[in-house]
């Protein structure tokens, strides 16, 4: 009954999209009918002409690991930008699928697969859709409503770690993937991708790559290229790099002149100079209690006494920010952006 009940609802609810014009055309009902992958469709390997990628600090999902791809079109090409997201054509989908090992200290023991995003580039815009993976890790299924999964792994210190994980529903897929009121996708930009990429044929920087293969435009020194570090190693930039980084990628969706908490006046974008537009001794302009009894955003020197760090480490779903898509804290991520509190004067 409760996977009939399951279905009804699901249907109700793509019907409604399909109306509002979330997703137009019929969406393939499982993962494999879209033949991104050869082989067994788990081990994720992508078929000829699927170009995989990584981010130089990817966004927190409750310690979820990440697989990602680009499909283009056939005879099509990726435009360089060098401040925005790269301009993908028309027919191009980004495919993101979320994991996690049974234990983080031996990858090799096996994984668990949770869910795949798409975002489709239509003649109408993006389109998201999400599908996910039945127990049996033999296909992922489309599922417009959302879903929360019983989750355990093992983490890098050995301890259990049991929750909920939540897979968005399509509306909520929109309110971190809007700018301007228009989806657009928020990970490919040039200072993301500005790092080295192990590839079948050997490790090299992934711009370079796409170059060579001919799927990239307009780059013409990728020794010109933005370029953020990577949030947990100190060897790829300094401590406040790393922390505006982590804190754009994981607040900067929204967090930004063109963003959905525009009206907050706090912009975590790399490229923000003005201190208090970042949040130091800026007053919230409507945080509510997720100020608790806090003045302002950020007090140089004084993580512990800063509303960003308060809503980070939160848990509650009227204060935690990022207010989507996560169920734990991204300790470490906190103690970076702790540290680069703490060190200002």
């Amino acid at each position: 009954m409760k996977r009939v009940i399951g279905i009804t609802l699901t249907l109700g609810l793509l019907a409604a999209l399909l109306a509002s014009g979330i997703q137009r055309e019929a969406p393939k009902e499982t993962l494999s009918a879209y033949g991104f992958f050869s082989g067994n469709i788990a081990d994720q390997v992508p078929v000829a002409g699927i170009m995989p990628y990584q981010l130089n600090t990817p966004l927190f999902s409750d310690y979820a690991e990440k697989l990602r791809f680009i499909q283009l079109p056939e005879d099509s090409v990726i435009t360089y930008d060098s401040a925005n997201v790269m301009h993908l054509p028309v027919g191009a989908t980004i495919i993101k699928t979320f994991y996690y090992p049974k234990d983080f200290r031996h990858p090799e023991k096996g994984r668990r697969l949770m869910e795949t995003r798409l975002l489709q580039h239509k003649p109408t815009g993006w389109k998201a859709l999400v599908y996910i993976w039945n127990d049996e890790q033999t296909d992922a299924f489309l599922e417009v409503a959302g879903d929360r999964k019983p989750t355990q792994f093992i983490d890098h210190n050995g301890h259990t770690v049991s929750f909920e994980y939540i897979v968005p529903n399509l509306n909520q897929c929109k309110g971190c993937h809007n700018t301007n009121e228009v989806m657009t996708p928020i990970g490919p930009t040039a200072r993301q991708l500005n790092g080295d990429f192990n590839y079948t044929t050997g490790r090299e920087n992934q711009l370079q790559h796409w170059q060579k293969a001919g799927i990239l435009k307009g780059l013409e020194d990728v020794k010109q290229a933005p370029k953020v570090p990577v949030w947990n190693d100190p060897k790829s930039g300094t401590l406040a790099a790393r922390a505006r980084t982590w804190l754009e990628i994981n607040c900067a969706h929204c967090h930004k002149p063109e963003g959905p908490a525009k009206t907050s006046g706090l912009f975590l974008t790399v490229s923000e100079q003005d201190p208090v537009k970042i949040g130091i001794n800026k007053t919230p302009v409507a945080a509510g209690r997720g100020a608790a009894d806090l003045q302002f955003d950020i007090v140089p020197g004084h993580p512990e006494r800063s509303i960003l760090v308060y809503r980070m480490e939160s848990t509650d779903p009227g204060i935690m920010m990022p207010e989507l898509s996560r169920k734990l804290t991204h300790k470490e991520g906190v103690e970076l952006v702790k540290e680069w509190i703490k060190q200002m004067k």
